[in-house]
């Protein structure tokens, strides 16, 4: 049996033990037939072909935003205040069965669907190409306390899986921990993030005319991804994508 090193703090030794072989049980998992989270197909893939024809069909959206509009044209919004990008992606709309595989991923520790949820975003109209395009695909930061707790930043492991070689993770900076967005109204989810994100100085010099794909899990009013947007701009980026798993509705 495997023996913790010396110095480990008492109660610690399972928990050295468990990280030693969490890699060969992740590897076999890997291969063992899988249950579609969704219709719970067996054996199927994580989401199966089916609800994804199903559940995941593109629709119009709008360009600037990502909303889902009738004829795919601009939304009122973006007609009278379009955000700090050039251009706003979404693979799916924030609803059933979408919207608890997104929680699932966020706040279950359940990090592996990362991976599949990259491909349907891969999948949608228009990412594949913004992707090539882009020089760098950058993920929005978590605050340190909300990092912590959480284990991981998902938008990072999307960012990752979407982009390996283009994928960077500290040229955008949170200054400050907010309250979480979820239920706040629109005025007041705008005021929250005012000033929360920055660009590393270390790396803003390397940003400027660059392309750049901003990526995270999920969009509802876009003000995170405003927010973030800005200091993008200021470093001198010259495009910027908003690209998002799922588009919620706005919100009031």
């Amino acid at each position: 049996m495997a023996r913790a090193p010396k110095g480990l703090v008492p109660g610690a030794a399972g928990k050295y033990i468990g990280s030693m072989f969490a890699p060969l049980l992740r590897a076999l998992v890997q291969r063992l037939p899988s249950q579609c989270a969704v219709c719970h197909a067996w054996p199927s893939a994580p989401v199966c072909e089916a609800c994804v024809a199903l559940f995941a069909q593109p629709l119009p959206r709008c360009p600037r935003c990502a909303l889902a509009t009738p004829s795919g044209g601009l939304c009122p919004t973006c007609r009278q205040s379009p955000g700090p990008w050039d251009a706003a992606l979404a693979a799916v709309s924030y609803g059933y069965p979408w919207a608890k595989l997104v929680q699932d991923f966020k706040f279950h520790e359940n990090p592996a669907w990362a991976r599949s949820l990259a491909l349907l975003m891969r999948s949608a109209p228009w990412v594949e190409p913004a992707i090539e395009a882009a020089d760098c695909v950058l993920p929005m930061p978590l605050s340190r306390p909300r990092l912590q707790s959480r284990g991981y930043n998902q938008a990072w492991l999307l960012a990752k899986a979407l982009a390996p070689h283009k994928a960077q993770a500290h040229w955008l900076l949170r200054l400050r921990d907010t309250p979480a967005q979820s239920g706040l109204p629109r005025r007041e989810r705008l005021s929250n993030v005012a000033q929360a994100f920055a660009v590393d100085p270390l790396y803003q010099p390397q940003l400027h005319g660059l392309r750049v794909v901003l990526v995270d899990d999920v969009m509802t009013s876009g003000a995170s991804l405003r927010a973030a947007a800005a200091p993008l701009r200021q470093a001198g980026v010259r495009h910027i994508t908003a690209l998002v798993f799922a588009r919620a509705e706005e919100a009031v």
